[in-house]
């Protein structure tokens, strides 16, 4: 099996993982991976990434003219493109909306906190960028600063965006998010968000430089962010009530 063969199956396995986990519904999401300097291999429009196969995949050049395929392609795959020319290291990138990631760009709130080792050895953050309307050059012009030095970013009220040096370590980065968005939602619910210190913080970009690993901005170290006091309930609102009116009922005596 030659390598386009290998890569063609690799986007096809990562498409039923999208859609298998709930990182997609319907036709959403795409996936690409540049094969050759100016040729890219992508998935097309109007299909479910859940029950794509190879013969449905198409190629297109860096300018977004498709070259091969019978399926048209995404016209999001030129927000695609726009990443293969301003990341030369980067052969891959996915795009999916995973619910908890895609509540927190709902929210308009970062994943750039320095809570779990893992995400800022691979990862640093995942900033949120701006919202651009889908389908045309506007959706990435707002992305456009932050691609250029992190591999996974919010896209307000729309999803998430993650590149890789090959279509799974792309795929990868995608769980990632995901999987810190869930632990981040589940502390926020319990009342706060515990970062790591400044000196482990730099413990472990010291560990992700030996790895080899660069070109991973930092985390944001805070004393986390509490979350809102519940609403009261009507039990809770009565003793409050009754508490005040036996205050007044003494001061009155």
């Amino acid at each position: 099996m030659n390598a386009i063969h290998m890569v063609r199956r690799e986007i096809c396995e990562i498409g039923r993982r999208i859609y298998q986990r709930g990182y997609v519904a319907a036709n959403d999401g795409n996936i690409s991976v540049r094969v050759s300097e100016d040729r890219v291999l992508c998935t097309p429009t109007g299909v479910s990434k859940g029950f794509i196969s190879e013969d449905m995949l198409c190629i297109c050049d860096l300018e977004g003219r498709q070259v091969a395929g019978h399926l048209k392609i995404s016209s999001e795959i030129r927000m695609h493109l726009e990443i293969y020319k301003l990341r030369s290291d980067i052969h891959a990138v996915v795009h999916a909306h995973p619910p908890t990631a895609t509540g927190f760009a709902v929210a308009g709130i970062d994943l750039t906190q320095c809570i779990l080792p893992e995400v800022i050895v691979s990862l640093g953050g995942i900033p949120l960028a701006a919202y651009g309307t889908p389908g045309g050059p506007e959706i990435f012009e707002p992305m456009r600063p932050l691609l250029v030095e992190y591999d996974a970013v919010l896209m307000a009220n729309h999803g998430v965006v993650t590149l890789g040096r090959d279509a799974m370590d792309a795929h990868f980065k995608m769980e990632t998010v995901e999987h810190f968005a869930r632990i981040a939602l589940v502390a926020h619910q319990l009342g706060s968000v515990k970062t790591l210190d400044p000196k482990h913080v730099g413990e472990l970009i010291d560990l992700r430089q030996r790895f080899g690993i660069v070109g991973r901005p930092g985390c944001k170290v805070d004393e986390g962010v509490p979350t809102p006091a519940p609403a009261p309930t009507e039990e809770s609102l009565i003793q409050q009530i009754t508490q005040q009116v036996m205050i007044q009922l003494r001061e009155q005596s």
